[in-house]
């Protein structure tokens, strides 16, 4: 090439080899339309049990599907399954998709921590175990969980455990005013009562380790055998269930165990979150002037949720209530 050639090039005169990396990725996915719809009972190390939708006694364990990336799968989700679904031992599906979920159980690990984790997902309502006694009811740990389930879609349920230890009335009177259905067991009954409200629903059960969550779960499904665990000399408990699992009910239905827990951390939930599950005051905190907790005449003089218990469309007791919960998620712990 002359050198008067060469200075009349331009990019269009370059000519590249086509290579592994210029060949364009499809975004195309695959249908997977013969996936078998399945939920996810327990999770371990990479690997999924699942329970398939048309034969729940039938356990599949499964991985993660290379398209799904890191999309979180937790117990209770419900899932897709394609490979062999066939439950036999040694045998490995693959998890293609996740469906939407209706509700969620979160939790941070502490109320610093910027990090939220989906303990549950589905669950059509939340069991909060808590003792009579032995170890005494710590009632901010139940509003914290209260504030959990108004904000994660969840119907919650008061268990109360140990009856025959301490008597309920106490307890039970200080959350009359959200309304909260309670059950209360004993050590020397059958949980009966327990066993009708759970039929035929998916129910997760949260609890202080030591409260009888797992003793509870090994008398309505015999067959789990979960360990159970004394209560220590100090008055608490040791952990006893160390991962979430969901178990069949005899009767029909699930129930979620969790882990026992000391603290359940709500760094994710803001004060206006609470609020928006109390429909009778929702309308009214749009009122309210900008970064107000609605804690309280005294923090919040300008707080328009008295006005609604002025106006007699609200009990006194409900706002109180609230107020407690908006406290509890402020760090006030007991």
């Amino acid at each position: 090439m002359a050198r008067s050639d060469w200075r009349r090039l331009d990019e269009s005169d370059v000519r590249v080899r086509p290579g592994k990396g210029t060949r364009p990725r499809s975004k195309r996915r695959p249908i997977h339309a013969e996936a078998v719809p399945a939920m996810v009972t327990s999770v371990d190390r990479g690997r999924w049990r699942c329970a398939v939708e048309s034969d729940p006694s039938r356990l599949v364990t499964a991985m993660r599907a290379r398209e799904l990336g890191r999309t979180p799968v937790v117990v209770g989700d419900q899932v897709r399954l394609v490979g062999d679904v066939s439950g036999r031992p040694d045998t490995l599906a693959r998890i293609v998709g996740v469906e939407p979920r209706d509700s969620v159980l979160r939790r941070t690990a502490d109320d610093t921590d910027p990090y939220e984790r989906v303990v549950v997902a589905n669950a059509e309502q939340l069991l909060i175990v808590t003792s009579l006694a032995d170890p005494p009811p710590r009632t901010g740990f139940i509003d914290r969980c209260l504030v959990a389930c108004y904000t994660g879609g969840l119907e919650p349920v008061l268990c109360l455990t140990k009856a025959d230890l301490a008597e309920p009335d106490e307890l039970l009177a200080s959350y009359a005013d959200l309304d909260v259905p309670a059950v209360v067991t004993r050590h020397d009954q059958e949980p009966t009562e327990l066993l009708d409200v759970l039929h035929g629903r998916v129910s997760a059960l949260v609890g202080h380790s030591g409260v009888g969550k797992s003793t509870l779960v090994n008398r309505m499904v015999p067959e789990a055998d979960l360990a159970t665990g004394e209560v220590s000399a100090v008055g608490k408990g040791r952990h006893t269930s160390v991962t979430a699992v969901a178990l069949p009910l005899p009767g029909g239905g699930w129930v979620i165990d969790t882990p026992g827990i000391r603290s359940f951390g709500l760094a994710h939930v803001t004060g206006d979150d609470i609020v928006r599950a109390f429909g009778e005051f929702a309308e009214a905190a749009e009122e309210c002037p900008p970064g107000c907790g609605h804690l309280g005449p005294a923090e919040d003089p300008d707080c328009a949720l008295d006005d609604v218990v002025a106006a007699g469309r609200a009990r006194p007791g409900r706002l109180a209530s609230l107020r407690r919960l908006l406290a509890s998620r402020s760090g006030a712990e007991s």
